[in-house]
Protein backbone atom coordinates (compact mmCIF):
# COMPACT_ATOMS: atom_id res chain seq x y z
CA UNK A 1 0.00 0.00 0.00
CA UNK A 2 1.25 3.54 -0.86
CA UNK A 3 2.02 6.13 1.56
CA UNK A 4 -1.29 8.30 0.32
CA UNK A 5 -3.34 5.43 0.87
CA UNK A 6 -2.30 5.20 4.69
CA UNK A 7 -2.40 8.92 5.11
CA UNK A 8 -6.50 9.01 5.21
CA UNK A 9 -6.13 6.42 7.79
CA UNK A 10 -4.04 8.01 10.00
CA UNK A 11 -5.71 10.89 10.12
CA UNK A 12 -8.73 9.03 11.04
CA UNK A 13 -7.12 7.44 13.53
CA UNK A 14 -5.71 10.50 15.23
CA UNK A 15 -9.43 12.34 15.11
CA UNK A 16 -10.20 9.26 16.72
CA UNK A 17 -7.68 9.93 19.42
CA UNK A 18 -8.47 13.53 19.94
CA UNK A 19 -11.90 12.71 20.56
CA UNK A 20 -11.42 9.97 23.17
CA UNK A 21 -8.91 12.41 24.89
CA UNK A 22 -11.38 15.01 24.71
CA UNK A 23 -13.99 12.51 26.16
CA UNK A 24 -11.57 11.88 29.11
CA UNK A 25 -11.13 15.38 29.85
CA UNK A 26 -14.86 16.41 29.88
CA UNK A 27 -15.41 13.53 32.35
CA UNK A 28 -12.56 14.70 34.58
CA UNK A 29 -13.79 18.36 34.27
CA UNK A 30 -17.70 17.54 34.67
CA UNK A 31 -16.29 15.11 37.58
CA UNK A 32 -14.36 18.00 39.23
CA UNK A 33 -17.29 20.56 39.00
CA UNK A 34 -19.94 18.28 40.48
CA UNK A 35 -17.48 18.20 43.40
CA UNK A 36 -17.35 21.89 43.65
CA UNK A 37 -21.03 22.67 42.52
CA UNK A 38 -22.56 20.20 44.49
CA UNK A 39 -24.50 22.56 47.27
CA UNK A 40 -22.21 21.95 49.65
CA UNK A 41 -20.15 24.52 51.69
CA UNK A 42 -15.83 24.00 50.97
CA UNK A 43 -13.95 24.63 53.95
CA UNK A 44 -10.10 24.69 52.90
CA UNK A 45 -8.22 23.65 56.20
CA UNK A 46 -4.08 23.44 56.06
CA UNK A 47 -2.49 22.19 58.68
CA UNK A 48 1.50 20.99 58.02
CA UNK A 49 3.53 17.86 58.39
CA UNK A 50 2.74 14.56 59.72
CA UNK A 51 -0.75 16.12 61.17
CA UNK A 52 -1.51 17.29 58.08
CA UNK A 53 -1.85 14.01 56.64
CA UNK A 54 -3.42 12.01 59.93
CA UNK A 55 -6.38 14.57 60.34
CA UNK A 56 -7.46 13.56 57.05
CA UNK A 57 -9.00 10.33 58.38
CA UNK A 58 -11.02 11.85 60.73
CA UNK A 59 -12.68 14.46 57.93
CA UNK A 60 -15.36 11.66 57.08
CA UNK A 61 -17.19 11.57 60.49
CA UNK A 62 -17.15 15.32 60.03
CA UNK A 63 -18.92 15.23 57.05
CA UNK A 64 -21.14 12.34 57.63
CA UNK A 65 -22.35 14.55 60.50
CA UNK A 66 -22.52 17.97 58.49
CA UNK A 67 -23.68 16.89 55.02
CA UNK A 68 -23.94 20.45 54.03
CA UNK A 69 -19.87 20.85 54.45
CA UNK A 70 -17.09 19.15 52.36
CA UNK A 71 -13.59 20.15 54.13
CA UNK A 72 -10.82 20.39 51.55
CA UNK A 73 -7.35 19.74 53.20
CA UNK A 74 -4.21 20.97 52.29
CA UNK A 75 -1.26 19.70 53.77
CA UNK A 76 1.69 21.92 54.45
CA UNK A 77 5.39 21.30 54.58
CA UNK A 78 6.20 22.17 58.27
CA UNK A 79 9.67 23.82 56.73
CA UNK A 80 8.05 26.38 54.36
CA UNK A 81 4.69 26.36 56.16
CA UNK A 82 5.81 30.13 57.31
CA UNK A 83 6.16 31.43 54.15
CA UNK A 84 3.39 29.83 52.74
CA UNK A 85 1.12 31.84 54.89
CA UNK A 86 2.76 34.81 54.89
CA UNK A 87 2.76 34.58 51.30
CA UNK A 88 -1.02 33.76 50.99
CA UNK A 89 -1.66 36.98 53.20
CA UNK A 90 -0.02 39.28 51.05
CA UNK A 91 -2.00 37.93 48.30
CA UNK A 92 -5.26 37.40 50.04
CA UNK A 93 -5.05 33.60 49.18
CA UNK A 94 -5.72 32.37 53.01
CA UNK A 95 -7.65 29.58 53.90
CA UNK A 96 -10.89 29.41 55.85
CA UNK A 97 -9.06 26.96 58.98
CA UNK A 98 -5.58 26.89 59.70
CA UNK A 99 -3.64 25.12 62.50
CA UNK A 100 -0.28 26.87 63.06
CA UNK A 101 2.46 26.85 65.35
CA UNK A 102 1.85 28.78 68.67
CA UNK A 103 4.29 31.04 68.28
CA UNK A 104 3.03 32.47 65.38
CA UNK A 105 -0.28 33.54 66.83
CA UNK A 106 0.77 36.91 68.00
CA UNK A 107 2.27 37.56 64.25
CA UNK A 108 -1.04 36.88 62.14
CA UNK A 109 -2.81 38.54 65.05
CA UNK A 110 -0.74 41.37 64.33
CA UNK A 111 -1.22 41.26 60.70
CA UNK A 112 -5.27 41.33 61.56
CA UNK A 113 -5.19 38.06 59.35
CA UNK A 114 -7.06 36.31 62.56
CA UNK A 115 -10.44 36.65 63.59
CA UNK A 116 -11.44 36.62 67.38
CA UNK A 117 -12.82 33.87 69.00
CA UNK A 118 -14.60 35.38 71.77
CA UNK A 119 -17.81 35.30 70.97
CA UNK A 120 -18.05 32.36 69.21
CA UNK A 121 -16.32 30.50 72.45
CA UNK A 122 -19.18 32.15 74.22
CA UNK A 123 -21.50 30.67 71.92
CA UNK A 124 -20.27 27.00 72.01
CA UNK A 125 -20.49 25.09 75.42
CA UNK A 126 -18.31 22.20 74.23
CA UNK A 127 -15.33 24.07 73.80
CA UNK A 128 -14.86 25.56 77.58
CA UNK A 129 -11.74 27.24 78.32
CA UNK A 130 -11.20 25.72 81.77
CA UNK A 131 -10.99 22.46 80.27
CA UNK A 132 -7.79 23.20 78.56
CA UNK A 133 -3.86 23.57 80.45
CA UNK A 134 -4.42 26.89 81.48
CA UNK A 135 -0.41 27.65 79.64
CA UNK A 136 -1.37 25.79 76.48
CA UNK A 137 -4.41 28.12 76.00
CA UNK A 138 -2.98 31.23 77.16
CA UNK A 139 -0.99 30.96 73.68
CA UNK A 140 -3.60 31.90 72.15
CA UNK A 141 -4.20 34.98 74.18
CA UNK A 142 -3.36 38.15 72.78
CA UNK A 143 -4.17 41.27 74.92
CA UNK A 144 -6.75 39.34 76.63
CA UNK A 145 -8.50 38.41 73.39
CA UNK A 146 -8.61 34.98 72.03
CA UNK A 147 -7.22 34.17 68.82
CA UNK A 148 -6.55 30.61 68.34
CA UNK A 149 -8.06 27.15 70.27
CA UNK A 150 -5.09 24.45 70.91
CA UNK A 151 -5.06 21.60 68.78
CA UNK A 152 -2.48 19.69 70.40
CA UNK A 153 0.30 21.08 72.51
CA UNK A 154 3.95 19.43 73.11
CA UNK A 155 6.81 20.37 75.98
CA UNK A 156 10.16 18.90 76.90
CA UNK A 157 11.04 17.00 79.66
CA UNK A 158 13.72 14.43 80.49
CA UNK A 159 13.39 10.97 79.37
CA UNK A 160 16.28 9.38 82.06
CA UNK A 161 17.72 5.13 82.45
CA UNK A 162 16.19 4.97 85.77
CA UNK A 163 18.37 1.52 86.09
CA UNK A 164 21.06 3.79 86.19
CA UNK A 165 19.93 5.82 88.69
CA UNK A 166 19.10 3.17 90.70
CA UNK A 167 22.45 1.63 90.47
CA UNK A 168 23.93 5.30 91.46
CA UNK A 169 21.79 5.04 94.13
CA UNK A 170 19.05 7.50 93.10
CA UNK A 171 15.90 5.83 94.21
CA UNK A 172 13.44 9.08 92.68
CA UNK A 173 13.87 10.97 90.11
CA UNK A 174 14.83 14.30 91.09
CA UNK A 175 12.65 17.18 91.42
CA UNK A 176 15.46 20.21 91.39
CA UNK A 177 18.03 21.55 90.33
CA UNK A 178 20.06 20.79 93.52
CA UNK A 179 18.78 16.87 93.47
CA UNK A 180 19.55 17.11 89.12
CA UNK A 181 23.06 18.05 89.58
CA UNK A 182 23.48 15.40 92.59
CA UNK A 183 22.29 12.61 90.12
CA UNK A 184 24.26 13.89 86.79
CA UNK A 185 27.51 14.00 89.15
CA UNK A 186 26.90 10.78 90.44
CA UNK A 187 26.00 9.14 86.86
CA UNK A 188 29.50 10.88 85.85
CA UNK A 189 31.30 9.05 88.54
CA UNK A 190 29.73 5.54 87.61
CA UNK A 191 30.22 6.03 84.13
CA UNK A 192 33.61 7.72 83.39
CA UNK A 193 35.60 10.31 81.06
CA UNK A 194 33.81 9.09 77.97
CA UNK A 195 30.35 9.31 79.13
CA UNK A 196 27.87 11.42 80.20
CA UNK A 197 24.84 12.14 82.28
CA UNK A 198 23.05 14.27 80.09
CA UNK A 199 22.69 15.45 76.74
CA UNK A 200 21.56 19.19 75.81
CA UNK A 201 21.84 19.34 72.06
CA UNK A 202 23.86 22.45 71.27
CA UNK A 203 21.27 22.88 68.20
CA UNK A 204 18.77 23.32 69.66
CA UNK A 205 17.39 26.84 71.88
CA UNK A 206 14.61 24.25 74.06
CA UNK A 207 17.00 23.18 76.73
CA UNK A 208 18.22 26.35 77.79
CA UNK A 209 14.88 27.78 77.05
CA UNK A 210 12.81 25.34 79.37
CA UNK A 211 15.69 26.17 82.09
CA UNK A 212 14.92 29.99 81.86
CA UNK A 213 11.10 29.72 81.27
CA UNK A 214 11.25 28.78 85.74
CA UNK A 215 12.31 31.86 86.42
CA UNK A 216 9.62 34.92 88.20
CA UNK A 217 11.17 37.04 85.71
CA UNK A 218 9.22 37.66 82.32
CA UNK A 219 12.06 36.69 79.39
CA UNK A 220 11.07 40.08 78.07
CA UNK A 221 10.45 43.59 79.88
CA UNK A 222 8.44 46.81 79.06
CA UNK A 223 5.50 45.10 76.63
CA UNK A 224 8.17 42.81 74.84
CA UNK A 225 10.32 46.11 73.59
CA UNK A 226 13.77 44.67 75.43
CA UNK A 227 15.18 41.28 76.61
CA UNK A 228 14.99 40.50 80.19
CA UNK A 229 18.05 37.99 79.95
CA UNK A 230 20.12 39.83 82.78
CA UNK A 231 17.63 39.12 85.24
CA UNK A 232 18.73 37.02 88.12
CA UNK A 233 16.55 34.00 87.35
CA UNK A 234 17.25 33.60 84.24
CA UNK A 235 21.01 34.29 85.17
CA UNK A 236 20.24 30.91 87.13
CA UNK A 237 19.17 29.38 84.46
CA UNK A 238 22.33 30.18 82.38
CA UNK A 239 24.66 28.86 85.62
CA UNK A 240 23.07 26.01 85.64
CA UNK A 241 23.00 25.10 81.82
CA UNK A 242 27.13 25.95 81.90
CA UNK A 243 27.69 24.28 85.03
CA UNK A 244 26.43 21.16 83.20
CA UNK A 245 28.64 21.21 80.33
CA UNK A 246 32.05 22.53 82.77
CA UNK A 247 31.88 19.41 85.02
CA UNK A 248 31.23 17.10 81.86
CA UNK A 249 27.72 16.25 82.92
CA UNK A 250 26.99 17.13 79.20
CA UNK A 251 28.77 16.30 75.81
CA UNK A 252 29.59 19.40 73.85
CA UNK A 253 27.70 17.77 70.71
CA UNK A 254 24.51 18.43 68.71
CA UNK A 255 21.57 15.84 67.92
CA UNK A 256 23.38 15.96 64.38
CA UNK A 257 27.18 14.71 65.66
CA UNK A 258 25.16 11.47 67.58
CA UNK A 259 24.59 9.45 64.84
CA UNK A 260 21.29 7.75 66.71
CA UNK A 261 20.05 8.93 70.27
CA UNK A 262 18.53 6.23 70.94
CA UNK A 263 21.37 3.55 70.40
CA UNK A 264 23.41 6.49 72.62
CA UNK A 265 20.44 6.41 74.97
CA UNK A 266 20.61 2.66 75.30
CA UNK A 267 24.17 2.32 75.55
CA UNK A 268 24.31 4.81 78.07
CA UNK A 269 26.62 7.37 76.47
CA UNK A 270 23.94 9.92 78.18
CA UNK A 271 20.98 8.70 81.00
CA UNK A 272 18.77 11.74 80.89
CA UNK A 273 17.46 13.07 77.45
CA UNK A 274 15.12 16.37 77.51
CA UNK A 275 12.92 15.57 74.66
CA UNK A 276 9.73 15.68 73.09
CA UNK A 277 6.48 13.25 73.66
CA UNK A 278 6.81 12.22 69.82
CA UNK A 279 10.10 9.99 71.73
CA UNK A 280 7.73 8.06 73.34
CA UNK A 281 7.20 5.91 70.32
CA UNK A 282 10.52 6.38 69.30
CA UNK A 283 12.21 4.47 72.16
CA UNK A 284 9.88 2.37 72.44
CA UNK A 285 10.52 0.89 68.59
CA UNK A 286 14.17 1.93 68.78
CA UNK A 287 15.32 0.43 71.98
CA UNK A 288 15.92 -3.43 72.04
CA UNK A 289 13.51 -5.59 74.20
CA UNK A 290 15.38 -5.87 77.43
CA UNK A 291 15.94 -2.31 77.82
CA UNK A 292 12.19 -1.43 77.47
CA UNK A 293 12.37 -1.68 81.20
CA UNK A 294 15.32 0.34 81.50
CA UNK A 295 13.98 3.85 80.71
CA UNK A 296 11.36 6.43 81.75
CA UNK A 297 10.05 10.31 81.62
CA UNK A 298 10.27 12.36 84.75
CA UNK A 299 8.68 16.18 84.46
CA UNK A 300 11.34 18.81 84.32
CA UNK A 301 13.06 19.63 87.83
CA UNK A 302 12.65 23.53 88.60
CA UNK A 303 15.00 25.55 91.11
CA UNK A 304 12.85 24.39 94.47
CA UNK A 305 10.09 21.33 93.08
CA UNK A 306 9.12 20.36 89.60
CA UNK A 307 9.19 23.07 86.91
CA UNK A 308 7.56 25.18 83.96
CA UNK A 309 8.23 24.72 80.61
CA UNK A 310 7.51 26.04 77.08
CA UNK A 311 4.03 25.11 75.50
CA UNK A 312 5.02 24.26 72.61
CA UNK A 313 2.05 22.80 69.42
CA UNK A 314 0.18 23.80 67.19
CA UNK A 315 -3.47 25.74 67.75
CA UNK A 316 -6.82 26.07 64.89
CA UNK A 317 -7.24 29.79 63.78
CA UNK A 318 -9.94 31.47 61.81
CA UNK A 319 -8.46 33.92 59.41
CA UNK A 320 -10.37 37.13 59.47
CA UNK A 321 -11.28 36.96 55.67
CA UNK A 322 -12.76 33.95 55.70
CA UNK A 323 -16.89 34.00 54.12
CA UNK A 324 -17.01 30.66 55.42
CA UNK A 325 -16.49 30.87 58.81
CA UNK A 326 -19.16 29.47 60.62
CA UNK A 327 -18.70 25.99 58.45
CA UNK A 328 -14.63 26.55 59.69
CA UNK A 329 -16.10 26.86 63.04
CA UNK A 330 -18.11 23.93 63.22
CA UNK A 331 -14.86 22.10 61.98
CA UNK A 332 -12.79 23.64 64.76
CA UNK A 333 -15.36 22.48 67.73
CA UNK A 334 -15.07 18.94 66.12
CA UNK A 335 -11.66 17.96 65.78
CA UNK A 336 -11.79 19.91 69.63
CA UNK A 337 -14.11 17.33 70.98
CA UNK A 338 -12.03 14.75 73.42
CA UNK A 339 -13.61 12.10 71.83
CA UNK A 340 -12.04 13.34 68.55
CA UNK A 341 -8.48 14.33 70.51
CA UNK A 342 -7.81 10.41 71.88
CA UNK A 343 -8.83 9.50 68.02
CA UNK A 344 -6.13 11.58 66.74
CA UNK A 345 -3.54 11.21 69.62
CA UNK A 346 -4.16 7.47 68.71
CA UNK A 347 -3.50 8.33 65.47
CA UNK A 348 -0.29 11.14 65.71
CA UNK A 349 0.99 9.97 69.53
CA UNK A 350 0.51 14.07 70.17
CA UNK A 351 -0.92 15.04 73.32
CA UNK A 352 -4.25 16.72 73.64
CA UNK A 353 -4.48 20.02 75.37
CA UNK A 354 -7.66 19.45 77.47
CA UNK A 355 -7.87 17.92 80.66
CA UNK A 356 -11.08 15.10 79.71
CA UNK A 357 -9.29 13.89 76.76
CA UNK A 358 -6.61 12.42 79.06
CA UNK A 359 -9.44 10.36 80.31
CA UNK A 360 -8.63 8.24 77.01
CA UNK A 361 -7.95 4.55 77.92
CA UNK A 362 -4.46 4.70 75.71
CA UNK A 363 -3.40 7.72 78.10
CA UNK A 364 -3.89 6.34 81.02
CA UNK A 365 -2.35 3.15 80.25
CA UNK A 366 0.76 4.79 79.30
CA UNK A 367 3.27 5.44 82.11
CA UNK A 368 5.67 7.41 79.57
CA UNK A 369 2.72 9.91 79.29
CA UNK A 370 2.34 10.64 82.87
CA UNK A 371 4.86 12.87 83.21
CA UNK A 372 3.66 14.98 80.33
CA UNK A 373 0.32 15.26 81.81
CA UNK A 374 2.15 16.42 84.83
CA UNK A 375 4.13 18.96 82.87
CA UNK A 376 1.31 20.30 80.77
CA UNK A 377 -0.01 21.69 84.39
CA UNK A 378 3.35 24.44 84.09
CA UNK A 379 3.49 25.18 80.67
CA UNK A 380 4.39 28.81 79.82
CA UNK A 381 3.78 30.42 76.80
CA UNK A 382 6.63 32.49 74.81
CA UNK A 383 6.77 35.63 74.82
CA UNK A 384 3.99 37.00 72.73
CA UNK A 385 5.76 39.04 70.09
CA UNK A 386 6.12 38.23 66.27
CA UNK A 387 10.20 38.42 66.79
CA UNK A 388 9.86 35.64 69.44
CA UNK A 389 11.54 32.28 66.95
CA UNK A 390 14.05 34.74 65.92
CA UNK A 391 15.41 35.93 69.87
CA UNK A 392 14.71 31.89 70.26
CA UNK A 393 17.84 30.83 67.51
CA UNK A 394 20.07 33.49 69.31
CA UNK A 395 19.34 32.16 72.51
CA UNK A 396 20.81 28.29 71.10
CA UNK A 397 23.37 30.60 68.96
CA UNK A 398 24.41 32.09 72.71
CA UNK A 399 24.06 29.09 74.49
CA UNK A 400 26.41 27.22 72.31
CA UNK A 401 28.62 29.79 73.25
CA UNK A 402 28.34 29.60 76.88
CA UNK A 403 28.69 25.73 77.00
CA UNK A 404 32.06 26.05 75.21
CA UNK A 405 33.32 28.49 77.77
CA UNK A 406 33.63 31.43 75.24
CA UNK A 407 31.20 33.56 77.52
CA UNK A 408 30.56 33.70 81.07
CA UNK A 409 27.49 34.04 82.64
CA UNK A 410 27.28 37.48 82.83
CA UNK A 411 28.66 37.99 79.31
CA UNK A 412 26.23 35.61 77.78
CA UNK A 413 23.26 37.47 79.89
CA UNK A 414 24.56 40.45 78.47
CA UNK A 415 24.78 39.18 74.88
CA UNK A 416 21.34 37.99 74.69
CA UNK A 417 19.73 41.41 75.71
CA UNK A 418 21.80 43.11 73.24
CA UNK A 419 20.88 40.86 70.56
CA UNK A 420 16.92 40.56 71.44
CA UNK A 421 16.75 44.89 71.53
CA UNK A 422 18.60 44.95 68.43
CA UNK A 423 15.82 42.17 66.63
CA UNK A 424 13.29 44.22 68.68
CA UNK A 425 14.19 48.04 67.35
CA UNK A 426 11.46 48.36 65.57
CA UNK A 427 8.66 46.91 67.46
CA UNK A 428 10.25 49.56 70.69
CA UNK A 429 9.85 52.38 67.92
CA UNK A 430 6.50 51.57 66.47
CA UNK A 431 5.00 50.91 70.15
CA UNK A 432 6.28 54.29 71.31
CA UNK A 433 5.03 56.20 68.27
CA UNK A 434 1.43 54.49 68.85
CA UNK A 435 1.82 53.47 65.35
CA UNK A 436 0.74 49.09 64.89
CA UNK A 437 3.86 47.22 63.99
CA UNK A 438 3.75 45.43 61.04
CA UNK A 439 5.20 41.80 61.50
CA UNK A 440 7.90 40.64 59.93
CA UNK A 441 8.88 36.74 59.01
CA UNK A 442 10.94 34.61 61.23
CA UNK A 443 14.71 34.47 60.16
CA UNK A 444 16.29 32.08 61.85
CA UNK A 445 20.40 33.09 62.70
CA UNK A 446 20.19 36.44 62.42
CA UNK A 447 22.34 38.72 64.69
CA UNK A 448 24.81 35.75 64.94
Amino acid sequence: MSAGARTPRRFAAARRLLALAALALLTVLLGSCSGRGDGRTVVKFWAMGFEGEMVQRLIPEFERRNPGIRVQVQQLPITSAHEKLLTAFAGDSLPDVCAIGNTWVSEFALLDALEPLDGRLRATPSLRAQDYFAGAWDTGVIDAQAYAVPWYVETRLPFYRRDLLQKVGIAAPPKTWDEWKTAMAAIKREVGPDRYAVLFPLNEPEPLLNLGIQADEPLLRDGGRYGNFRSPGFKRALAFYREAFERKWAPLASNTQIANVWNEFGRGYFSFYVNGPWNIAEFKKRLPADLQDTWMTMPLPGEHGPGASVAGGASFVLFRGSPRQDAAWKLIAYLSEPQTQMQFHGLTGNLPPRRESWNAPALVADPYARAFRDQLERVRPAPKVPEWERIAMEIKLVGEQLANGRLSVDQAAEELDRRADRILEKRRWMLDHAVKPAAQPATAGEGA
